[in-house]
């Protein structure tokens, strides 16, 4: 005897069974911008760490950088999912987004307020720098 949980899923990669047209070329879209954007916010996040270690005459120009690339980390993913929402427009309702979309809003979010307090914080710094605080 086979129980329910013996059973293959039946699961299935192909798009065209949704009968939406362009979703096969738009999710290759959303995937692809969602994807850079996840490498550039890992490379800009590394930028910020290691101009945080390493602290040398070129730490404020990775840290900008690193700032910079964690903002168009924000750019590209709001792409990728204003993409996906135009796509699938005639079949989203409010509550049928799934917690993964959900988490990669949040996502958006936090890139964009990660990217903007690091270019705050370095023109904070700039003017701190310039100043010559001598310690007694």
């Amino acid at each position: 005897t086979r129980r329910s949980s013996d059973v293959d899923p039946s699961c299935t990669t192909d798009l065209n069974l949704a009968h939406v047209e362009g979703l096969g070329i738009g999710m290759i879209f959303c995937r692809s911008s969602l994807s850079f954007a996840v490498v550039s916010a890992i490379f800009g996040l590394e930028l910020q760490m290691g101009s945080l270690i390493c602290e040398d005459a070129h730490s404020r120009r990775k840290w900008y950088l690193g700032s910079i690339l964690i903002i168009l980390s924000f750019v590209l993913s709001s792409v990728g999912m204003l993409g996906f929402v135009i796509i699938l427009k005639d079949y989203l309702a409010f509550t049928s987004f799934t917690l993964t979309y959900w988490c990669e809003f949040t996502a958006l979010f936090l890139f964009f307020l990660n990217g903007i307090s690091g270019l705050h914080i370095n023109t904070i710094t700039d003017h701190l720098n310039g100043q010559r605080i001598v310690k007694v």
